[in-house]
């Protein structure tokens, strides 16, 4: 005779609610890995793609030479209103902390790709936007050369 559980789970359930629960929950790494099979963001992005994966590692590092970008940036013009200009300084560092904390979310996929992109963004984002490397110098102006 066959015995049956007065839970009744459908065909999909077999063996115990907290094995039921187990395997229905996504593994998340608490530490360093390294591979293209990674949650980065949302819930399934990028999956097993490695193509996707790409995307994912080309969008964080964007976002962190975006960051550097928006750090450097001085679009308020001399003579501004104050309280224009506090505005307009609240709404870059309201965007820039916005894009601080989704590049933050996404190293803390703790896939070490999604990491070094971050990382490597933020390197470049520095060299292009903050280093002296393209920055306009002024000519010296030869003191033997007369107007």
């Amino acid at each position: 005779m066959e015995t049956t559980s007065h839970h009744n789970f459908g065909p999909a359930f077999s063996g115990t609610v907290g094995e039921h629960i187990h395997h229905r929950r996504m593994m998340m790494h608490m530490s360093f890995y390294w591979g293209h099979n990674a949650v980065v963001l949302f819930s399934g992005w990028p999956g097993t793609s490695s193509a996707m994966y790409f995307l994912a590692w080309v969008l964080v590092f964007l976002l962190a030479v975006l960051l550097e970008w928006l750090s450097r940036l001085n679009i308020i013009k001399p003579g501004t209103n104050n309280l224009a200009e506090g505005l307009m300084q609240t709404a870059m560092y309201t965007v820039r902390i916005g894009l601080e904390y989704v590049v933050m979310l996404a190293v803390m996929s703790f896939n070490v790709g999604i990491f070094l992109a971050a990382v490597l963004g933020r390197a470049v984002g520095f060299f292009v936007f903050g280093s002296r490397a393209f920055k306009k110098t002024p000519e010296c102006e030869d003191p033997s050369r007369t107007s």
